[in-house]
């Protein structure tokens, strides 16, 4: 399925393809709320990535760099200082990735979360194929 989502007045639009194994499942209530959904969380967070395998590697390594850049000359030890890096890199995830991120409707659960129980309660697989945001005026050098 091909969802859209129109926001504040005409300014935010999303397109999302999410699929399911059967038209069936396609045409339910709850998964058109699922789409519907994660079309809004995507007007409102605006993702950059789907998942994290989407995350170019010099865009991990930039921001690692940074974080390890935080912690010269604490005299922390190397081991402490890569899992704080690697702490602070998960919520780099979670403000850039969609699967990531907390859902604007119920911060405690991960969009990722929202997919995954949504396949246990329709019992089909279900995923995020891909999305995207426009907002008026930007993309325009």
């Amino acid at each position: 399925m091909v969802g859209s989502y129109i926001h504040m007045g005409g300014q935010v639009g999303v397109l999302i393809e999410v699929g399911c194994e059967s038209d069936f499942v396609a045409r339910t209530d709850e998964f058109q709320t699922l789409v519907r959904e994660i079309s809004m969380h995507i007007a409102a967070a605006n993702p950059t990535y789907l998942d994290r395998s989407d995350v170019p590697k010099e865009d991990i390594d930039r921001e690692k760099e940074i974080f390890r850049a935080q912690f010269e000359g604490s005299n922390k030890p190397p081991d402490v200082v890569d899992k704080i890096v690697e702490g602070k890199l998960d919520s780099y995830y979670q403000q850039v990735v969609l699967l990531d991120q907390p859902s604007i409707r119920e911060p405690k659960t991960s969009v990722g979360e929202l997919v995954t129980a949504a396949i246990a309660k329709m019992g089909e697989n279900i995923t995020i194929a891909r999305f995207a945001r426009f907002r008026i005026g930007e993309g325009k050098d």
